[in-house]
């Protein structure tokens, strides 16, 4: 179903000036399709067309908008299958998830549309003293301007799709560098994109070397940058990005509770499945697992045979489970970390193994809170299992962590629960499920190294636009 090269798309039109980009099959190594990079004089041509988009974006009606992003959601239902099967070769994404990611796509550009009619404002009440007798106040919201979006390759769809949705129902030209891994998804949006008749410079896609991407970040003429991926290089551009604001949605080692008095059969098959689900490799995927002293044993059993029990292989199987992570550069120190942990006292309890980019689904026990596999972020089929005893100090521990973007609490007490949504340093408390559950609607993003700002449609919207005030005086009044 791929094509045999794909062009990118330079103020809304296909450009192919050469195919240095080679998009490998990630479970067999292979080049399976080849795509154009973008160079800075290209970045900066798309830039300067989005400037010169801005008017006639903003100038563009809500319905107008809305029948742009209802167009991309007809096109991605007709294609869900071919899209499936792209995200599955780039991403090495097993075949279930890539459909899973493609339903998510729609879902944010539906959600999208509905909220392109919803930017409202506000009556603000002016006669708070006798010298404002008279005055009127009202705001509205107005696109910010051209933006600048980098997305990453775990969800190259969805992710992008975060970026790119909102903009379209917000009015904000934009300019988008998708991950050199896995171009394709993106490249697919921008031929739908292309099909419509949004204002010529409305949008680029770019896949580009990230050392020729500076402009992404740099360039005054950009308004907003968004950029999701790992902490280290978010913030490194947060501080080279100057007055514009900064959006990073960026790791996390997300924790999850269980506490006494949880159903084991539905915390265990949760927890596998947030865990390992596309091989771990999700920002808020289960990293810790805390587990209270009266359901430890049983537990430790049960996840044991179930992580065990995982089929693994390649990820066009239906079967399978775990694919291979992105690349074996990322699996190899994955795997180091695993055995670091080993060495140094924590016994695997199930896989621990590698071959090349296919690292098994490992589950680790009596890990020190020193070991990589606890303070950083494994980004892979790991995880790592602990007991407590008292609540309050387990919650204490999902806080040990330099992240914080969600965490799950299993408990049926709903003091517990409300304790947890208090106290928890995070972005977001999910109870009675695991940290890695979201929907696309709902705010998201974390607080200290997972970044600053929230996606969710409505929410990025509010980042891609600004508050202007009115203030109307009756001379008679």
């Amino acid at each position: 179903m791929l094509q045999a090269s794909y062009p990118y798309y330079l103020a809304n039109e296909a450009v192919s000036p050469n195919q240095e980009l080679e998009v490998k099959n990630k479970y067999t190594g292979e080049v399976a399709t080849r795509v154009a990079m973008a160079d800075v004089d290209a970045i900066d041509q798309a830039i300067q067309a989005a400037v010169e988009a801005t008017e006639a974006c903003r100038k563009m009606p809500a319905y107008k908008r809305q029948e742009i992003i209802y167009h991309c959601v007809r096109r991605f239902e007709e294609r869900f299958e071919e899209i499936a099967q792209a995200l599955c070769m780039e991403a090495g994404k097993p075949i279930k998830d890539a459909r899973g990611e493609v339903t998510r796509l729609i879902d944010t550009f539906k959600i999208a549309a509905e909220e392109a009619t919803r930017i409202y404002g506000e009556v603000v009440p002016m006669d708070i003293s006798p010298r404002a007798k008279g005055y009127t106040g009202q705001w509205k919201r107005v696109p910010i301007g051209p933006c600048s979006f980098i997305s990453p390759f775990n969800f190259p769809l969805n992710l992008a799709a975060h970026k790119v949705a909102p903009a379209l129902a917000a009015g904000c030209p934009f300019i988008l560098k998708p991950a050199s891994l896995t171009p394709v998804g993106a490249l697919i949006i921008g031929e739908i994109l292309a099909e419509t008749d949004l204002p010529k410079g409305a949008f680029s896609i770019l896949p580009c070397h990230r050392d020729g991407a500076d402009l992404f970040t740099t360039d005054d003429r950009l308004k907003l940058l968004s950029f999701t991926g790992s902490p280290e290089v978010g913030w490194a551009l947060k501080a080279k990005a100057g007055k514009k604001p900064v959006v990073l949605e960026l790791g996390g080692n997300a924790a999850c509770v269980v506490d006494e008095g949880t159903d084991l059969d539905d915390a265990v098959q949760r927890i596998v499945f947030g865990a390992y689900y596309q091989s771990g490799q999700s920002c808020i995927s289960v990293q810790r697992i805390m587990v209270h002293e009266s359901l430890y044993d049983d537990a430790k059993q049960r996840l044991t045979a179930a992580v065990g029990a995982l089929v693994h292989g390649d990820p066009a199987d239906e079967n399978t489970f775990i694919g291979p992570m992105i690349s074996e550069k990322e699996a190899t120190r994955l795997h180091n970390w695993v055995v670091e942990a080993r060495e140094a006292g924590a016994t695997v309890l199930c896989g621990g193994e590698r071959d090349g980019a296919m690292l098994q689904a490992t589950l680790l026990a009596d890990c020190t809170s020193d070991m990589n596999v606890n303070t950083q972020e494994a980004f892979g089929p790991v995880a790592i299992l602990s007991k407590f005893s008292d609540f309050d100090a387990a919650l204490k521990e999902v806080n040990n962590s330099d992240f914080g973007l969600q965490a799950g609490i299993f408990t049926r007490d709903i003091y517990k629960a409300q304790k947890a949504w208090d106290e928890l340093d995070v972005g977001g408390v999910i109870i009675g499920d695991v940290p890695s559950w979201r929907v696309d609607h709902m705010p998201y993003g974390g607080v200290k190294d997972s970044g600053v700002g929230r996606e969710g449609v409505r929410y990025a919207i509010e980042d891609m636009t600004e508050l202007r005030m009115m203030v109307l005086r009756d001379p008679n009044a």
